[in-house]
């Protein structure tokens, strides 16, 4: 019997290829609505640990690769939308008949942190691998990984917020419940192709790494538990789910959003 029970058949499971979610998620922001006149519009904000979910904001610490330093304007709290965090604590519970447990990384993000990532550091990072990277193939792929943070004035961006901003997008991970994260093939935030979710979903025949089949096992593992909540995850980010903003349902197929910006105390 294998030490995941039920949930062996998901790590089994292929997540497939994720072209087609890329080309979902491609200009979603301009092209899908967010319903504001629906019950969910002005849902409020609860942290995370308060509704029974593990987690440490990874921009709040200085223990954070590649980073190695609290990012300025950092929160400590893992703000989500209530829906959204009941939906977390039922996928928690399914993990938890095998002794797992989600754990957060990032929930609502300050304007000030996604502001800095998206100007500044990502722009230099890839400058740095690729000098002759600029314009706009620059920022294409800047926003590979960053979205465009809202802008300063919240109510002239009602209708794109960026993802985090919403409190409906979270980072996150499995672990063992005594803390032993499973392994999942890459750092959280690694921005490059080792992150895509369909990274180790085409290995070779004669790829008998130990650490590449762990790797696709345990990210088609935290896929499905949270796919079959309702979340939808970014093609690019193994760690990166949502429900109910923008990219959910460019991803989903839904034809609006539930939610804008959120209101954080």
């Amino acid at each position: 019997m294998s030490a995941f029970g039920a949930l062996q058949d998901l790590r089994d499971r292929a997540i497939g290829r994720q072209d087609g979610a890329r080309a979902a998620r491609r200009g979603f922001r301009a092209r899908i609505p967010i319903t504001r006149d629906n019950v969910l519009y002005g849902e409020a904000v609860v942290d995370a640990r308060d509704a029974g979910l593990a987690g440490a904001n990874f921009y709040a610490s200085e223990r954070n690769p590649p980073y190695w330093q609290r990012i300025a304007g950092a929160t400590d709290k893992l703000w989500l939308r209530r829906t959204v965090a009941d939906r977390l604590a039922r996928v928690n519970a399914r993990a938890g008949a095998a002794g797992l447990e989600l754990f957060l990384f990032d929930a609502w993000r300050p304007r000030a942190v996604q502001a800095y990532f998206h100007d500044v550091w990502m722009p230099a990072e890839l400058r740095r691998r690729d000098p002759s990277l600029t314009g706009a193939a620059l920022t294409e792929e800047v926003e590979r990984y960053w979205a465009a943070p809202s802008p300063e004035d919240d109510s002239g961006d009602a209708g794109s917020p960026a993802p985090h901003a919403t409190a409906a997008a979270v980072d996150l991970t499995l672990r063992w419940t005594d803390g032993e994260a499973l392994w999942m093939g890459s750092l959280f935030d690694d921005v490059t192709a080792l992150a895509h979710r369909d990274r180790f979903e085409t290995l070779d025949a004669d790829n008998v790494s130990f650490s590449d089949r762990e790797a696709q096992a345990n990210r088609r593992l935290l896929h499905w538990l949270m796919v079959e909540e309702g979340f939808a995850g970014h093609p690019d980010e193994w760690w990166h789910f949502s429900w109910g903003d923008q990219m959910w349902a460019a991803l989903t197929g839904a034809a609006s959003a539930h939610y804008g910006l959120a209101a954080v105390p």
